[in-house]
């Protein structure tokens, strides 16, 4: 098969900057209002991870948010090489207004499980789902979805005529 890409989808700069900076500023609030006499220690504490877990998801963002997940004829994968998955593997596309994904985004879903990963802003994989998507912009993730959708199709027709029509 070709390894000519497709399509792509990356965060731009100003919603990359955007999406990290709120997250950051969160951090920060929140760690002031750690620091602020007057509180109990357990709300001390539970404030503190809750800031220093907003500042260290901002900077796990910053660095996600770096790569590019590419369409090609053989599946989704990122620019850091994580094969996100095959298209062998993929079983439907759900981009419609009710499906549960990512902002600006759309979710597959896979024919067999792989192993949890999280890029914040960019993608995920929980079981048989992946979502693509988050600080992108939207174009670019439609315009990957309907490309992998015909894709998913063109392999169904495929199929079909190599296994003729089915007997039922």
């Amino acid at each position: 098969m070709s390894t000519e890409v497709l399509a792509t989808v990356s965060a731009s700069a100003p919603r990359r900057v955007i999406g990290v900076a709120m997250l950051a500023a969160l951090g920060a609030l929140v760690l002031y209002l750690a620091l602020q006499a007057g509180q109990g220690a357990l709300w001390t504490v539970f404030l503190a991870a809750m800031g220093i877990g907003s500042i260290w998801l901002a900077l796990r963002m910053w660095q996600a948010t770096e790569a590019t997940v590419i369409l090609t004829a053989e599946g989704l994968h990122s620019s850091d090489g994580t094969v996100i998955a095959a298209i062998e593997d993929i079983a439907a596309v759900e981009r419609g207004f009710l499906a549960m994904k990512p902002s600006n985004g759309f979710v597959i879903r896979t024919k067999t499980a792989g192993p949890r990963a999280w890029q914040p802003g960019l993608w995920w994989r929980l079981g048989k789902r992946v979502g693509i998507g988050g600080v992108t912009p939207g174009s670019h993730s439609k315009t990957m979805s309907e490309i992998l959708a015909a894709l998913l199709t063109d392999a169904t027709l495929i199929d079909q005529m190599k296994n003729g029509p089915d007997q039922g």
